[in-house]
């Protein structure tokens, strides 16, 4: 039997390794495509994870309803700035202003979840449920990486407006729930 895994240790951690990549990002432009692939790829698994298997319960069993809307739509947020990061080239003048507006976009959201999201879920969820939450946020993670930024599935973005407190989600297209969850 593996050692159970707090899904808030888990989230911090990835939190660390995102940090580590941006100032690799930052720091060494040999390093950038690779190290924009691999942020990239976390942030999107850790992203659609926390969506699926966290925000849920850290609203209804946690009460952070007003926090999981916010740190959704920094998500989206962080997915917009990728897109746009993704389709540069790396030599581009814009590129340096570009990924400086994801670390700083992302570096917020970090911190704000990190003060409120998930003080809230240590304090509010037993241990075992935090490690339940743990192993299924692993689950998602490992089964959303390699997906891209912008190709959430209709499930996954009804997920996401369900997260933002939005009604009657079951019969909106994937169009309008892309609307719904993507800021302008």
């Amino acid at each position: 039997m593996s050692e159970p895994h707090d899904v808030v240790d888990l989230i911090m951690k990835d939190h660390r390794e995102v940090e580590r990549l941006f100032e690799l990002l930052r720091t060494d432009p040999g390093q950038r495509e690779l190290a924009l692939t691999e942020v990239t790829a976390l942030l999107v698994a850790h992203s659609r994870a926390e969506e699926s298997e966290v925000y849920p319960v850290a609203r209804d069993e946690a009460g952070e309803t007003d926090e999981v809307a916010h740190s959704q739509e920094e998500h989206a947020e962080a997915e917009a700035i990728l897109e746009r990061l993704k389709a540069m080239d790396a030599r581009a003048p814009e590129y340096e202003s570009v990924l400086q507006e994801l670390v700083d976009s992302v570096s917020h959201h970090v911190e704000e979840e990190e003060k409120t999201v998930l003080p809230g879920m240590r304090e509010r969820l037993s241990d075992q449920r935090r490690a339940e939450l743990g192993e299924a946020f692993l689950t998602a993670r490992a089964e959303h990486l390699g997906e891209k930024p912008g190709e959430a599935t209709r499930e996954e973005l009804a997920q996401q407006a369900r997260n933002l407190g939005e009604e009657g989600v079951g019969s909106m297209t994937k169009e309008e729930l892309m609307e719904t969850v993507r800021p302008d």
